[in-house]
């Protein structure tokens, strides 16, 4: 039995809410997102680039952030960002499983990991790149395309997480009609990849 951390914490949300996972492995599913504020990763095509500063967003305690996925009929609740890793989830992951949630993380990796996690989403960044030992840990590897370069580049990526790692190439959204295609032929030829596309966009949803 995995006991309670023994501190009480806050963590910045930028925001929380219920929607479907628009891309990835969990593509479809329904989810309760929990976005919390700050970064340093700094993404020049990130579109959330409000997160990125942390004392924007109201400190909220593990118990307001479970009581808030409780509203909802949902059994997975989603830490992105920013970046989630910035902050020691250990206390926060450990209340959403005692709620029945199953907890997914989406993040670039470039932070120890901390928390409990059933699914873990690295999708690594040029800008600030990912620990190597959170590559082992990867239940999926999600890399966003911007250019052809970027294909070596998830190569490199590829190469360090385990074999069961699912393998995502993603079209970074302001490039998507160009490179889609592109990916496209690059994971015909390289079949170990497949395709993730921000369907929550193109739907119109958050």
């Amino acid at each position: 039995m995995i006991s309670a951390p023994h501190t009480t914490t806050t963590v910045p949300v930028m925001e929380a809410f219920y929607t479907i996972q628009g891309e990835g492995f969990h593509q479809g599913k329904a989810a309760y997102f929990i976005r919390l504020g700050g970064c340093d990763v700094g993404c020049v095509w990130c579109d959330v680039k409000e997160s990125w500063d942390a004392s924007l967003h109201p400190q909220k305690t593990v118990k307001e952030i479970v009581d808030g996925a409780l509203k909802f009929p949902v059994g997975i609740v989603v830490v992105t960002g920013g970046e989630p890793l910035m902050y020691n989830l250990d206390e926060l992951t450990f209340g959403l499983h005692q709620a029945g949630f199953t907890n997914n993380i989406e993040t670039s990796g470039a932070y120890p990991m901390t928390g409990m996690w059933d699914w873990i989403c690295i999708s690594p960044k040029k800008f600030k790149a990912p620990l190597p030992e959170n590559l082992p840990l990867a239940n999926e590897l999600k890399v966003v395309v911007y250019n052809k370069s970027d294909f070596e580049w998830a190569e490199k990526y590829a190469a360090q997480v385990n074999s069961e790692c699912k393998l995502y190439l993603q079209p970074e959204w302001s490039k998507a009609d160009f490179m889609t295609p592109t990916i496209v032929d690059y994971i015909k030829q390289n079949p170990k990849w497949e395709l993730s596309l921000q369907i929550h966009k193109y739907i119109n949803v958050p």
